[in-house]
């Protein structure tokens, strides 16, 4: 990101965040206080929704052996929204219940990338695995479950804390998370897409003032073979596989500055009050949370063609295709590097 450094002086780490890190660059160094409440709120974030932690709300879903009821906080609900959405548009490829699929591949909480041997006959919907809107029955932020299931809300849940995070804040930012940015600055700032082949390159750039924008490519969390695949965590959710067709995806979510403002005073503490209003028209994102948006489409794309995501969410986006042929929208705010 260039020219971040000058305008954004001031950069507040949380290292452990979520497993990747997350680094907030503001116009104004935080005070004690805005850092103090950002770093617990991380926490009761994974207490809740990590499936890396046993002793979470998602960890005890997965050991209870006859399933039970599981409160969730309020804030919890716009994400359960948005995953109701998103597995509807894509026809159930997107599933939270995919977190079995991916401990079944080896990527658990102990990080053991050990294939289980029987993990193809099992992986998938297809194979009776849980499935969102079927096994887990879904009261506001309760959710009610009958047997052991295991979630994974990564394909949101990054940039979901990003969003909520941004509520408390009262400066010009930029949050990265892993990739995954919000920014709310005076001034358009540049943005590289990474080769997914090679890390020190870009294939192209983006310029951003105000939105969220996250990149998916599966180079960064690869760890061998199976069935056929190259394993790593961008997994359809149909058959609980891993998808090779696609490379890496960049997902722009712009907000218009009026809107922006407004997403950020609504937004305010990470607000108790959810904007989850009666009747949302298909497109109707409330802009409080378009990094997670913007997170899930960018998973989406590889399981899902944009034309008929597009027709469920409003975004721009930008894909490079396995054999290195690619493609964007006409609104993506950036683009390919032509050679």
């Amino acid at each position: 990101m260039t020219g971040l450094t000058e305008r954004l002086p001031h950069v507040a780490a949380f290292p452990a965040a979520l497993g990747t890190g997350l680094l907030l660059h503001t116009d104004a160094a935080l005070n004690d206080g805005i850092r103090d409440r950002i770093g617990t709120f991380i926490d009761t974030y994974e207490s809740a929704l990590s499936r890396f932690r046993g002793d979470s709300t998602v960890g005890r879903m997965r050991t209870a052996a006859h399933g039970g009821t599981f409160d969730f906080p309020d804030w919890c609900g716009p994400l359960f929204d948005l995953y109701d959405r998103l597995f509807d548009a894509t026809d159930g490829a997107i599933d939270p219940c995919v977190g079995e699929d991916l401990i079944r591949l080896g990527y658990d909480a102990a990080y053991s990338f050990a294939v289980e041997s029987d993990a193809a006959e099992h992986a998938g919907a297809i194979h009776g695995r849980a499935v969102w809107p079927v096994d887990v029955e879904r009261h506001g932020t309760t959710l009610v479950t009958h047997g052991p299931v295991a979630l994974d809300f990564g394909a949101c849940g990054k940039g979901y804390l990003v969003d909520l995070i941004a509520g408390m804040l009262e400066t010009g930012y930029v949050i990265d998370a892993g990739g995954d940015l919000l920014i709310h600055t005076n001034a358009p700032i540049t943005i590289a897409m990474e080769d997914p082949a090679n890390p020190t390159r870009a294939v192209g750039t983006v310029e951003l003032r105000s939105g969220a924008f996250c990149a998916s490519a599966p180079s960064r969390r690869r760890w061998g073979e199976a069935a056929g695949h190259h394993l790593h965590h961008l997994l359809n959710a149909i058959d609980g596989l891993p998808v090779d067709e696609v490379a890496a995806t960049w997902v722009a979510v712009q907000i218009e500055s009026s809107q922006d403002d407004a997403g950020r005073k609504g937004n305010r503490a990470v607000r108790r009050e959810v904007d989850r209003e009666a009747g949302l028209r298909n497109h109707d994102v409330p802009p409080a949370y378009s990094t997670a948006l913007a997170d899930g489409l960018a998973t989406a794309l590889f399981t899902t063609p944009a034309n008929q995501l597009r027709a469920h969410f409003a975004f721009d986006c930008a894909i490079l295709n396995a054999d290195r042929t690619a493609a964007q929208s006409a609104g993506f705010p950036g683009g390919f590097f032509v050679r």
